[in-house]
């Protein structure tokens, strides 16, 4: 594992810096091609604006000869006036300081006029093609940008503004940029190495953490210590997912051991009694006289330890049914019948210790949508209980009524009631109020309950009786379902039963 989480760190490393690298040559091919493109196109826009606005200055030097001047010189019929030679050339320089570059001044011909650079040699072509298009030409021959104007005077050409300029201080410009940014990057990176390496080491830190304490408590149980990781990341909440999941392990050990323990004493009892009963009755037999009064006493204890026996297994099995998420139906039916059949069962037992068993009819039929037999199953549940805490006297109200959108069954008796801290404890599995008056149990039968009406979609609450009344109220709510050709308006016109709250 150690070696699994050191390959992990290393991943991590390497992709925070694949990731570093990549963004970096992106930007790299992104801004310098288009970096020196752009460069290029502003010295070519530069160089033709000051080359065409040092036309107009120029072109005044320049003129085809006058008539007088060619009977005094009849060659001279394109030269520039002597007179006018040194103001050509003063506007010419004063171009050539502000391009940085080399200027030419041609007669049509064509033949310099003014050379900054004598001697070097003429693009010819830009030339050419200026003379044919007759408008400003930019381009460029290798490395020098080149702009050629025409000399006007009217709308007579008299001749041709060239002017010239190396683009090496571009390429400089674009060499001191990529080296810039390699330096950046490389200190990006380096950044990056360093941040990836804390964050990965870190990472992997609070891993290790979780990994020691997963075998910790696979070594010494759901009792172990685990630290804790109070960061508010991804981490953080596999941390305390952890934390929690070790909470509920703890619990389903105290439940473990409680239903051991339970189990043990509850099913070793009515056995024990059994064998004592069987017992004493093999012994009666076997004297060939035996005392019918006696055996009758022996049969009823053993009858009596039987049925506990079967209401423990029958709660186990009810238990390994839920857990084994077995389909429940759905069919209406109707709350009123169901409680009358189910309270018919108890009544020969409420009699026994002297408890009025009622069972409040509601003004028409009450419909819940829900499994027949588990929605008697919880009733019996609640009946049960209420039967184990009533004093000799009192009475158990079981109330079948509509309560707004539900249909509900109340079951409330005059018993001691709940604790405030132990109302949700109770429906918990293998726990038990402390006010069992030393009644036997798994603790199982509210837990059931809960289970049985949440697969129904509907809910099993202890709720707080009215006033000063003692005792618990139990309520199971369920969704209403009529059966086929109600409608409706019969669950508003058959009211609600006294006593049950919306």
């Amino acid at each position: 594992m150690r070696g699994r989480l050191a390959g992990l760190r290393a991943r991590l490393l390497a992709a925070m810096l694949a990731t570093a690298g990549v963004t970096l040559l992106v930007a790299a091919l992104a801004l310098l091609p288009s970096l020196q493109s752009q460069l290029k196109r502003q010295s070519e826009s530069s160089l033709r604006a000051a080359t065409v606005s040092s036309r107009a200055v120029i072109q005044q030097r320049v003129a085809p000869a006058t008539p007088a001047q060619v009977e005094a010189d009849p060659l001279n019929r394109t030269l520039v006036p002597r007179p006018d030679l040194f103001v050509l050339q003063d506007a010419a320089l004063d171009l050539r300081n502000r391009v940085d570059g080399r200027v030419v001044v041609l007669d049509l011909t064509p033949t310099p006029l003014w050379d900054s650079e004598n001697g070097s040699a003429l693009p010819r072509q830009a030339i050419y093609r200026a003379l044919v298009a007759g408008d400003t030409i930019t381009t460029e021959d290798g490395d020098t940008a080149v702009v050629v104007t025409p000399l006007t005077k009217g709308e007579k050409e008299v001749g041709l503004l060239v002017t010239q300029k190396r683009l090496t201080d571009v390429a400089a410009a674009v060499r001191q940029v990529r080296r810039a940014f390699l330096t950046a990057a490389l200190a990006g990176l380096a950044v990056a190495v360093l941040l990836a390496s804390g964050l990965a080491a870190t990472l992997v830190r609070r891993l290790r953490r979780l990994r020691q304490a997963a075998m910790r408590i696979t070594a010494e149980g759901p009792t172990a210590s685990v630290p804790l990781d109070t960061g508010g990341d991804e981490v953080g909440d596999l941390a305390r997912a952890f934390a929690s999941m070790q909470e509920a392990l703890q619990r389903q050990e105290q439940a473990r051991r409680a239903f051991v323990a339970t189990a043990s004493h509850e099913l070793r009892t009515p056995l024990t009694s059994l064998g004592w009963s069987l017992e004493l009755l093999d012994e009666d037999l076997r004297d060939g006289a035996p005392d019918l009064e006696d055996a009758r006493a022996q049969v009823e204890g053993a009858h009596a330890q039987l049925l506990r026996l079967q209401r423990l297994a029958a709660e186990l099995l009810d238990l390994s049914r839920l857990d084994a998420t077995v389909e429940l139906r759905r069919e209406p039916v109707e709350l009123g019948e169901l409680a009358r059949a189910v309270a018919a069962e108890f009544e020969q037992e409420a009699a026994d210790q002297d408890v009025r068993l009622d069972v409040a009819r509601p003004r028409g039929p009450c419909w819940a949508g829900g499994d027949p037999g588990a929605m008697a199953r919880i009733v019996r549940i609640l009946l049960d209980n209420a039967l184990r805490f009533s004093p000799a006297g009192s009475a158990i109200t079981v109330e079948p009524a509509y309560a707004g959108e539900q249909a509900v069954i109340a079951v409330q008796d005059e018993g001691p009631g709940v604790p405030e801290d132990e109302r949700e404890r109770i429906f918990e599995r293998f726990q038990r109020g402390r006010r069992t008056g030393g009644e036997g149990g798994f603790g199982l039968g509210l837990a059931i309950g809960r289970e049985l009406a949440r697969r129904q979609d509907g809910s099993l609450t202890l709720e707080p009786r009215a006033g000063d009344a003692s005792g618990a109220r139990f309520v199971l709510r369920l969704p209403i379902d009529l059966p086929t050709g109600g409608h409706p308006g019969e669950a508003a016109e058959t009211g609600t039963a006294a006593g049950v709250v919306d």
